[in-house]
């Protein structure tokens, strides 16, 4: 998985996030990555992932503050270290994601560490429908420091924008270096999808 720049948040299937964060050069300043910001929705057709009940049906799309994010286990192989980030629905109404997450490394000084992640082209967006307590996911996926080489740094914070949304959620960062310049330095990740992981 791609370390986790400052990703736009956004409900389009790109195949690539939005442009690099200009990062402050004062440590009292607290940045906020271009990758929070959100980005126009796509026009591709919804897809729903969860059939709203007649008594409950669907609302818009999930609001920061609707949800809580997370970062799930390490699930490595062939030298890559692929992370669940995960997003889930806090509130008591039925809402929505679409498409990208945004994402970013910082610093314990809250400067962004790494360019904004790339988008996996793998798959297109679908829109999933989160009833109240459940969850969708995207992966986060890069090539580990020791074993491309890269330029790496230890991130205290993994910041998390859902799509289409510009307030960020903060998520404590345990998976350990990620890579930040240098060959093989990318950092992917994927679209929502329903669940907490693969």
């Amino acid at each position: 998985m791609a370390v986790l720049g400052l990703v736009s948040a956004c409900g389009g299937g790109g195949a690539q996030g939005g442009g690099s964060a200009s990062v402050p050069a004062s440590p009292s300043a607290v940045p906020v990555p271009s990758s929070a910001m959100s980005a126009q929705a796509s026009t591709a057709p919804a897809v729903a992932t969860t059939a709203p009940s007649p008594a409950q049906p669907a609302g818009d799309r999930c609001r920061t503050a609707e949800l809580r994010a997370s970062v799930g286990r390490n699930d490595p192989g062939a030298g890559q270290r692929n992370f669940p980030v995960v997003l889930t629905n806090t509130s008591d109404r039925r809402c929505t994601v679409r498409g990208y997450p945004g994402a970013a490394f910082l610093d314990a000084s809250g400067r962004q560490l790494g360019p904004d992640p790339r988008r996996d082209a793998g798959s297109g967006p679908v829109t999933v429908t989160l009833a109240p307590g459940r969850s969708a996911w995207a992966g986060l996926t890069y090539s580990s420091p020791e074993v491309s080489g890269a330029e790496a740094a230890t991130p205290t914070t993994l910041l998390v924008t859902p799509p289409d949304e510009r307030d960020p959620l903060r998520v404590p960062w345990t998976g350990g270096t990620v890579p930040v310049s240098g060959n093989a330095s990318s950092v992917r990740l994927t679209v929502l999808m329903p669940g907490t992981g693969p």
